[in-house]
Formats: structure tokens, C-alpha cells, sequence
């Protein structure tokens, strides 16, 4: 369970800093990342800045950075247990979950 008390725009901010960071570590200006990454300048520093993030151009500006696997990874299943691989493997082969009906 996750007891964090972090917005969403909270969260968001927090990653457009780091991806500043990450830039600046690199020696890389904006205008660098922006051409290599296919985008605007100002969509650069409008995403550092935390304002028009959009999914795509910050996976962009990952992949420039040597990021990407991170995003890779962000919604791999947690399999610690046995039941962890079982749920996980069942669930594979579902295309819904069913409703839940009202007269319980």
C-alpha cells in the first residue's frame, strides 16, 4: 500500500525537474534534446517547466536522455509469490473483468 500523499501535478512536477537534472547532467540544451527527440523547443521547456506534458514527449525526451527502459518497466506486474505468478498468468488471458451485479 502506498501511503504517499502526492498529487498528480505534485508527482508530474517532481518529474519534469528530474528530466531538467537529467539534461543538465548530460551538458545537452534544450534545443539539443528538442531536435534529436523530434520536438519544439518550447515544448522542451514548457515540459520541464510542468506545463503541456503530454506522454508521448516525455517519452521522447526519455529515449534522447538513455531513459526509456524506465518506462519500460513502470507497469511490469510485482510477481513476489507463487499466487503473484498465478493471478498474473490468469489474468493474461481475460479480455474483461465482469461487472459486479447489484442484487448481492
Amino acid at each position: 500500500m502506498d501511503l504517499s500523499f502526492s498529487k498528480p501535478d505534485e508527482i508530474a512536477r517532481r518529474l519534469c525537474e528530474r528530466l531538467r537534472i537529467e539534461r543538465l547532467a548530460q551538458k545537452m540544451t534544450q534545443a539539443e534534446v528538442a531536435g534529436r527527440a523530434g520536438i519544439g523547443t518550447n515544448t522542451v521547456s514548457n515540459l520541464e517547466a510542468g506545463r503541456n506534458v503530454t506522454l508521448e514527449n516525455l517519452v521522447r525526451i526519455a529515449m534522447v536522455l538513455g531513459r526509456a527502459k524506465e518506462f519500460e518497466t513502470l507497469f511490469l506486474p510485482k510477481l513476489e509469490t507463487l499466487d503473484d505468478i498465478r493471478r498474473y498468468e490468469e489474468s493474461a488471458t481475460r479480455q474483461r473483468i465482469k461487472r459486479k451485479s447489484n442484487h448481492a
